[in-house]
């Protein structure tokens, strides 16, 4: 990460995720953990969430970095200490305020997935040690920083795969979004989990992730008559010759470019046409607009045809055109034909290689749909079904508690899916021979590492079945992050990150990608673990 975006996204996390971004009780925890002395008591907190998100198989993981920065400039000011002392009980002792005060995050410590690893459920994300009251004091603002984005990073990745590879993916969500912030995060997190662009300016500006737009409704329906073109000349693209009236040469090819297509040249509404003369005038080089203010196929198509053939006659190459309404698989073949009947009549290659961006409340299942008829779709522009995530609004990421000066704890409660596993864990990946991860394998520290080639018993989460399993390849998945105040990792970009998911869902097998009826990816626990998980489950209830 540049060292000027890196200080810009710090300086965000700073102002946005402050230390008081919690819930009360913390507070009330950590002092009675400081009232009975235990505060500087060595805890372990595991962050994890219980089910895979929108009925799949899969979740990405995201938010860490924003973690790290937050983890980094963990600081309660006087300002925050006079306002607890305003609203938590009267008889908290004034030592536990003069304790926040020195409070950071010096002696905690991380480790965790890398940013942008496709995880799973039960698994743990991220390791949080340190002194028991500073640690439990970080869990609202380390599960706000995580449950969103590793959720909408899902979801764009989700999009991505019923899309295809070969579409373009603009997010476009921000008047939708869930507040500023939502929207910000949407947008860097949608990049993230496989998105190529954003119409989000902010976003651009912040995270350096690549910005896009064209016009809105109301900007064609402003114009009435070409009377309201009032600057009409432009000069060539390539300097020769003077500037030409881009209005009459776009009304001398309507004429042509409606006979062609066997249109009524009266139909074409001349405010349209206005709106993109207009537009081509100021943006001649980034000539993209929309078709549907009107009717697509006996106004907008072509008064674009006119203006693009014209803008060709001064050597400008024409971008393409949206669709926001209709059928938009229907319409897009027939745009694509209209375009090139106009290149071959017209002799005009540049309309050859125009593009066809579709927007129209675009979601997982239109965009299946979509795949499954003809269509010439180039860019696709999601906006609410993207950054709300309607069909799941939270991933649930919980922060639980595993151990305690090296004693393993647990919940257990009477809903078994809610109860955890104890103690220290290592991570580890399993892999078969043709490169595809099959298990994630969760022990405890201590135990040795799974040999590759070598096969190891274990135990299936969910109904704990035993099975013997052979790695060809084994990768340790948790790395250390954050050690004494520190980030003890280079910080990847917004870009890099956006790469290592990529890489890291080609590592699925095909079938647990699969967005409908995907195939199960297994989570088990070491003989070990399983062990002291039934013994501790025993004491506890005796």
């Amino acid at each position: 990460m540049a060292s000027k975006s890196a200080a810009g996204l710090e300086k965000y996390v700073r102002e946005r995720v402050p230390p008081m971004l919690t819930d009360q009780y913390q507070f009330t925890m950590a002092y009675t953990y400081w009232k009975s002395g235990r505060h500087q008591d060595e805890a372990v907190f595991e962050l994890f969430f219980r089910e895979n998100p929108f009925g799949g198989e899969f979740s990405l993981f995201s938010g860490l970095t924003d973690c790290l920065l937050f983890l980094k400039n963990f600081k309660y000011t006087e300002q925050d200490v006079a306002f607890l002392k305003s609203v938590l009980p009267s008889t908290m002792e004034e030592g536990f305020f003069r304790y926040l005060l020195t409070m950071d995050a010096s002696g905690v410590s991380v480790c965790s997935f890398p940013e942008g690893s496709v995880v799973f459920d039960r698994v743990p994300l991220m390791e949080v040690n340190g002194p028991l009251a500073v640690v439990q004091l970080l869990e609202t603002s380390l599960l706000c920083l995580v449950n969103y984005a590793s959720l909408v990073s899902s979801n764009a990745a989700r999009l991505r795969l019923a899309a295809g590879p070969k579409k373009r993916m603009l997010e476009m969500g921000l008047r939708r979004a869930q507040g500023p912030d939502g929207g910000l995060s949407a947008s860097r997190y949608s990049y993230i989990g496989g998105f190529d662009m954003t119409s989000n300016m902010l976003a651009g500006q912040l995270f350096g992730i690549p910005v896009s737009g064209t016009m809105a409704h109301s900007y064609i329906t402003s114009f009435s008559s070409l009377e309201e073109v009032r600057h009409r000349t432009l000069a060539p693209a390539l300097g020769e010759g003077p500037a030409l009236d881009l209005v009459s040469l776009s009304q001398a090819w309507l004429p042509r470019v409606c006979s062609l297509l066997q249109v009524t040249h009266s139909e074409v509404n001349q405010g349209e046409l206005a709106a993109f003369i207009s537009y081509a005038l100021a943006f001649p080089r980034n000539f993209l607009v929309l078709l549907d203010s009107y009717s697509v196929m006996r106004s907008g198509v072509l008064n674009f045809c006119a203006v693009a053939l014209a803008l060709c006659q001064l050597h400008y190459q024409p971008i393409g055109v949206r669709l926001d309404s209709g059928d938009l698989c229907g319409q897009s073949v027939e745009l694509r034909q209209i375009f090139l009947s106009c290149s071959s009549r017209f002799q005009v290659a540049e309309l050859q290689s125009l593009l066809i961006v579709g927007s129209n409340n675009i979601s997982e299942k239109s965009l299946l749909e979509m795949n499954g008829r003809e269509n010439e779709i180039d860019v696709v522009g999601v906006g609410t079904h993207l950054v709300t995530c309607p069909l799941q609004p939270s991933l649930g990421c919980v922060y639980k508690l595993v151990q305690v000066n090296g004693a393993p704890r647990m919940k257990l409660t009477e809903d078994s899916g809610k109860s955890t596993l104890p103690g220290r864990k290592a991570v580890y990946r399993l892999y078969s021979q043709d490169g595809h991860a099959f298990l994630d394998l969760l022990s405890l520290r201590e135990e040795p590492v799974p040999a590759e080639g070598i096969a190891v018993q274990c135990r299936v989460l969910g109904g704990w079945e035993e099975e013997t399993v052979t790695a060809a390849r084994v990768e340790r998945i948790h790395q250390q992050c954050f050690t004494q105040g520190q980030i003890s990792q280079t910080l990847p970009s917004t870009a890099d990150i956006r790469t290592r998911v990529q890489a890291a869902l080609s590592t699925l097998h095909p079938g647990q990608r699969r967005l409908q009826q995907p195939e199960r990816y297994k989570v088990a626990v070491s003989e070990k673990l399983y062990c002291l998980l039934r013994d501790l489950k025993n004491s506890l209830k005796n």
